[in-house]
């Protein structure tokens, strides 16, 4: 465990690196722009269509999406949760649907994937890649439709969510790079050496690049201007113990490989996804909360580290 641990705490150096050439004003709120562009539509298609080909055989691709049903069980009852914990501790109005967005859905790849990479290596990207499948699914449709509702004028935010901006989200430059890697894997073709040189250069940009784009976030948000509140509380419950604990209660009844179980397990107990504030903007929602819950839960997770990894050995 403490290999693990010191293999994660490598990976949020490079968030502190990301952070202090921001205060150096090396970084500009423009390059975490540009890293997320390069990570999401060049490094990561890159990274999921060599791990598919190279890792994974017919039959353990087959075996792969039987294990689908409890991330989708998981977050669809995390999100039940949600909604019962709101109007239990009365979440402020303005927020309450970018509570339960971000109560259920988790920062699966700027952060998800590094994290897995550093305690599973690369068996662990396929797992990563199915939850991410599902988080995303999730949160750009009914996540986005409940960050909807806190904009003031509703009918108005109600229009503007677009199912082919939904379609274009889920079928992003990553998902893309992982189904040509699976038709390539199941036509049995050889990937050409220059190709296979290339893709890896590139695929090995991920997780620096990741790590440097939530420390420009974390800088650019300033963390003195981070408030804490129940609500916020609220969302580090969801995000670090009910998450995680309902993947782990479906896994001991639904029997699925123990490392795709870790990997569930990992993926649900992320901190929010780094695009929040910007869609609490876009829909008038409590952009402050939303800032300060990624905040917090960042700054939290190395804290927490160590309590998910007993969880996970544990499985």
């Amino acid at each position: 465990m403490l290999e693990a641990y010191l293999n994660i705490l490598v990976i949020f150096l490079l968030m502190f690196v990301g952070y202090v050439l921001s205060y150096r004003q090396w970084f500009s709120n423009h390059t975490a722009d540009v890293f997320s562009k390069l990570v999401l539509n060049l490094a990561l298609p890159f990274n999921m269509f060599l791990t598919i080909t190279s890792r994974f055989s017919k039959e353990e691709f087959l075996n792969l999406f039987q294990g689908m049903i409890i991330p989708i069980l998981s977050m669809l009852l995390t999100m039940v949760v949600s909604i019962g914990y709101r109007r239990i501790f009365h979440v402020k109005e303005g927020r309450k649907g970018i509570f339960t967005t971000i109560f259920t859905c988790s920062n699966t790849i700027f952060i998800g994937l590094p994290i897995n990479l550093a305690i599973f290596g690369e068996k662990a990207v396929p797992y990563v890649l199915l939850y991410y499948i599902i988080n995303t699914t999730i949160f750009w449709t009914v996540g986005v439709y409940f960050i909807a509702l806190d904009d003031p004028r509703i009918k108005e935010a109600t229009i503007t969510f677009h199912p082919l901006t939904v379609l274009k989200k889920i079928f992003s430059p990553a998902l893309l790079g992982f189904l040509i890697g699976l038709g390539w894997m199941l036509l049995n073709m050889k990937i050409p050496e220059f190709l296979a040189d290339f893709g890896t250069y590139l695929a090995n940009l991920t997780t620096p690049l990741s790590m440097f784009i939530i420390g420009i976030i974390i800088y650019f948000h300033g963390i003195k201007n981070l408030k804490l509140n129940k609500d916020i509380i609220g969302v580090l419950l969801g995000r670090y113990v009910f998450s995680p604990l309902i993947v782990w209660g479906l896994g001991q009844w639904i029997s699925v490989p123990t490392l795709m179980l870790q990997v569930f397990i990992i993926q649900a107990a992320m901190p929010v996804q780094n695009s929040i504030p910007i869609l609490a903007r876009s829909y008038h929602a409590d952009e402050g909360f939303a800032a300060s819950s990624l905040g917090y839960s960042v700054l939290l997770y190395l804290l927490y580290i160590p309590f998910l990894l007993k969880l996970i050995y544990m499985v």
